[in-house]
């Protein structure tokens, strides 16, 4: 869900580039760059 909504948001504000990020719990995490060509 986050990233469609990313990606949505990317297309609507004409962006490049794109971050995700999760918190896992725990010390755990995970992220994401996307580039919109």
């Amino acid at each position: 869900m986050r990233l469609t909504t990313l990606i949505h948001e990317m297309v609507r504000c004409d962006a490049t580039y794109g971050l995700l990020t999760i918190c896992g719990g725990g010390g755990l995490g995970i992220c994401a760059i996307l580039e919109r060509k």
